[in-house]
Order: C-alpha cells, then sequence, then structure tokens
C-alpha cells in the first residue's frame, strides 16, 4: 500500500476545498493552544438613498484578536467621520468579545494615516504589494 499522499491543484478551487485545508489547520491550532473563540464580524454602511449595503467592515475575532479584513468606506461619505464611528464600533466589538487588540493591512495609496489618527502604529510591511508600493500591516492595542 502507498503511504504517500497525492498533491494536486484544483483547476477551480471552491469552497469545499478551503474548508478542507481550514479544517485541518483549525484541527491542528485547537490542539496546540486550544480554541480560537472564533466570530465573524461584520459592520455595514448603508446608501440613505437605496438602503442597500455600500461598504463597511468584514472581519474576524479569534485567539483574543480582531482582524479587519475588509473595511471600505464609500467616497461619497467620506470626510463625515463614518469611518471613525464604523471603526470604534468594530474595537467596541472587539473589546465585548475579550480582545486585546485589533490588526489589519492597507496600501501605500488607501488609508495609513486615517488608521494612525485612530490610534494603530504600523507593525509590518511589505515592499512593492502591488508594485508601485507597500503593503502596511497595523494594529491597536485595547489593553
Amino acid at each position: 500500500m502507498n503511504t504517500t499522499p497525492q498533491i494536486t491543484v484544483p483547476d477551480a478551487p471552491g469552497e469545499a476545498e478551503r474548508l478542507a485545508v481550514w479544517n485541518a489547520l483549525l484541527a491542528y491550532n485547537e490542539k496546540s493552544v486550544g480554541p480560537s473563540n472564533y466570530q465573524p464580524l461584520s459592520i455595514l454602511i448603508h446608501d440613505p438613498e437605496t438602503g442597500e449595503p455600500a461598504g463597511g467592515i468584514w472581519g474576524k475575532t479569534a485567539y483574543n484578536w480582531c482582524f479587519i479584513e475588509l473595511f471600505v468606506v464609500p467616497e461619497k461619505f467620506r470626510g463625515q467621520d463614518v469611518g471613525t464611528k464604523v471603526l470604534k464600533l468594530a474595537e467596541d466589538i472587539a473589546r465585548q468579545r475579550g480582545c486585546i487588540g485589533l490588526w489589519l493591512d492597507t496600501y501605500w495609496f488607501q488609508a495609513r494615516s486615517f488608521y494612525e489618527k485612530q490610534g494603530y502604529e504600523v507593525f509590518g510591511e511589505l515592499p512593492d504589494y502591488p508594485h508601485g508600493g507597500p503593503r502596511y500591516f497595523l494594529k491597536k492595542n485595547l489593553v
């Protein structure tokens, strides 16, 4: 009997493939450090004209940290403190969930200065991603 695993590269990987990797990693992590207490996080900004979601935050809390994966304030709502309110709400939710901090990333052409004004600090940088400038990784401690 052959005990060598087969390695493949699916042409169109989907949710089943992602879950196979996710579940294996989650099992290993939980065996190593205990439960992650994963919870998704979504805070939506609704367009007052349509009532439809037009932006906001998508992320998660896990291992006592909040990760903001996606965050956008539609251009027509910028400069009205909408982003500040949404980010503060994420911080409040993170505190309620027992998180010690939040982290996120942003590109050089996006919102680094906005995050720094909110008390976030750069803890890492990936140069030339995408081509032309760096990607920044920022965090804010809550404790």
